[in-house]
């Protein structure tokens, strides 16, 4: 090989390999995410709620499964047949609720808990070791407090929650919260043979 054509093939080497260091660091100055398509946000992100209405959010959504998981447990469990019925409306009408704040979620980008926290799970399993008279009493019990507790964070989400959507839903559904809590406080009061209290 004559040296002019070598120095041809130096040339033609150094050219790639300056053009192949360009492409690299063309690739790497690209911005984190850049080659992800548009739209691509992680789905739990949620990133234009405020971090207040997404914590209602997961709080509504753990709250709901767990009236759903108990009334289950009322349907079997209970004795007492207004409990029974009490238990069916909250399966009932607690899974439309969850249902539909799934939609708003899901509109948002925002990925709800599909499953209960320790709390609620602790809660569940201590009535499932209960039956008759004593389950009666004690899934009523905890009936009341849950639902003074839905009323007041439910309320609030409506009056002050900053995400319209998840305002609209609060005040959607606090009528029906506050129809369960006046019926857990009459329910419980008829298994305790006390009578119930009027107080929120």
């Amino acid at each position: 090989m004559s040296p002019r054509q070598n120095n041809r093939l130096s040339l033609v080497s150094l050219a790639l390999g300056v053009g192949m260091f360009v492409a690299a660091q063309g690739a790497s100055a690209q911005p984190a995410g850049a080659s992800a398509p548009s739209g691509m946000k992680s789905a739990s992100s949620g990133g234009s709620v405020p971090s207040a209405d997404k914590s209602f959010a997961q709080k509504a959504a753990i709250g709901g499964l767990a009236e759903v998981e108990m009334g289950k447990l009322a349907q079997q469990k209970a004795s007492n047949d207004q409990v029974k019925q009490f238990g069916s409306h909250m399966v009932d009408d607690h899974s439309k609720a969850n249902d539909e704040l799934k939609q708003v979620a899901s509109s948002k980008g925002l990925t709800l808990p599909s499953d209960l926290d320790a709390t609620h799970k602790s809660k569940v399993a201590k009535l499932e070791k209960l039956s008759g008279a004593q389950f009666d009493r004690a899934y009523m019990t905890e009936m009341v407090a849950d639902h003074k507790k839905d009323v007041a964070e439910f309320r609030k989400q409506s009056t002050s929650g900053k995400d319209s959507d998840l305002k609209a839903f609060a005040a959607k559904t606090l009528p029906t919260l506050e129809d369960h809590l006046k019926m857990a406080q009459s329910t419980d009061a008829a298994v305790k043979g006390t009578k119930a209290s009027a107080s929120h």
